[in-house]
């Protein structure tokens, strides 16, 4: 959970840096953000929901907006409800959508996923843009879960070992 807070902190601060560029230039900018919730039904069986957040910062509106998430094997996930792609036809300046879908996985060990691809249409051209959605941590599926390592912040603030 901290470090998909971490991509999204470092999602606004890319939107920042690079919000001043677009603002005066006419085109989307879109922004995606992917994220992955794991959820142990039954012995032997883990659910996936995966949720991608699509917002277009540029100036302009997207049109015949396409995402498209298959980095998921058939062979190690089945599509439970929802698609892995998706179609709107615009996207206003400013404005914000989402899609999800939910998978199940019998396979057990590590799965690192990759972003989903955004294609767009700006009015003024006729080539397709492209964009990508931010990658998702590794998915440990029916799997134990690394142990992280843990602060000790009781012996660091304890009177004892501070030297003033």
């Amino acid at each position: 959970m901290a470090r998909s807070r971490l991509v999204f902190l470092l999602l606004l601060v890319e939107w920042m840096l690079v919000s001043s560029v677009i603002a005066i230039s006419d085109v989307p900018f879109m922004v995606a953000h992917k994220k992955v919730s794991q959820s142990q039904l039954k012995s032997g069986v883990e659910r996936l929901t995966v949720s991608i957040d699509i917002f277009n910062e540029g100036s302009v509106t997207a049109y015949e907006v396409n995402l498209v998430d298959d980095g998921w094997p058939q062979d190690k996930f089945e599509i439970v409800s929802g698609s892995t792609s998706k179609t709107w036809e615009r996207l206003d300046a400013g404005a914000t959508t989402s899609h999800s879908f939910v998978l199940e996985s019998k396979v057990k060990g590590v799965f690192q996923g990759s972003p989903a691809i955004i294609k767009f249409r700006v009015s003024t051209k006729t080539a397709l843009q492209e964009a990508f959605s931010t990658p998702i941590q590794p998915l440990y599926i029916l799997a134990d879960k690394p142990q992280e390592m843990k602060f000790e912040w009781k012996s660091a603030c304890t009177s004892d070992n501070i030297d003033l």
